[in-house]
């Protein structure tokens, strides 16, 4: 059977009670004092030195613990991105408080971070709907990425040719520009004359 290893975290408004109370805990599971890391930092922070030790000094058939899940991951993914990692490498995870204790040793512990991972995946797939949602809603505003839309010179000369045709379609001509109506508009007339803001672009 290999060690058991502890990590414990704590913020500045946890306070030294929520330190004791994790490390009793970990002592209690039978965890080792000396085999118990530490990290004073909020779970958002990326420099956790402390983290980073404790998962370099597990071994196969070795077996994380922690006292609650907010202990160990930054966020969702971030925990199911770190356990899957410690179940590749043939390491125990294991949780003691919460609402449902886990232990990934177990097939109940098994199907808990596989219903984490499907949740990890479901909040991957909220973010990029939004993120597309945003950027076509920045296009409809006539931003490309987000960013408020740029004429250069060229566009410019391009747009006073094509405005001062019949044919044109100024939609068309707005969406090969990759800039809104309004833009298009500041800086060239329906009849193709340069206006303000396209003077001073073409200098």
């Amino acid at each position: 059977m290999g060690e058991l290893i502890g990590y414990v975290r704590v913020s500045k408004a946890d306070g030294s009670q929520v330190l004791d109370l994790q490390k009793d805990a970990l002592l209690n599971a039978g965890v080792k004092a000396q085999m118990i890391y530490e990290d004073f930092a909020s779970g958002n922070r990326d420099d956790r030195s402390g983290l980073d030790a404790c998962l370099k000094a597990l071994r196969a058939g070795d077996a994380l613990v922690v006292w609650k899940l907010d202990r160990l991951g930054r966020d969702l993914r971030h925990l199911v991105t770190t356990v899957d990692d410690l179940s590749k490498r043939s390491v125990g995870f294991r949780v003691l408080s919460g609402q449902t204790p886990i232990d990934t040793s177990t097939a109940q512990g098994k199907l808990m971070f596989g219903i984490f991972a499907s949740l990890a995946e479901f909040e991957r797939e909220l973010i990029r709907e939004r993120t597309i949602a945003g950027l076509q809603s920045a296009r409809a505003r006539g931003r490309v990425g987000g960013r408020k839309p740029t004429m250069t010179p060229a566009k410019v000369r391009m747009a006073q040719a094509a405005m001062g045709k019949p044919e044109t379609v100024v939609a068309a001509l707005c969406k090969e520009l990759g800039v809104s109506r309004q833009t298009l508009y500041r800086h060239v007339g329906p009849d193709g004359q340069l206006r303000c803001d396209g003077r001073k672009l073409i200098g």
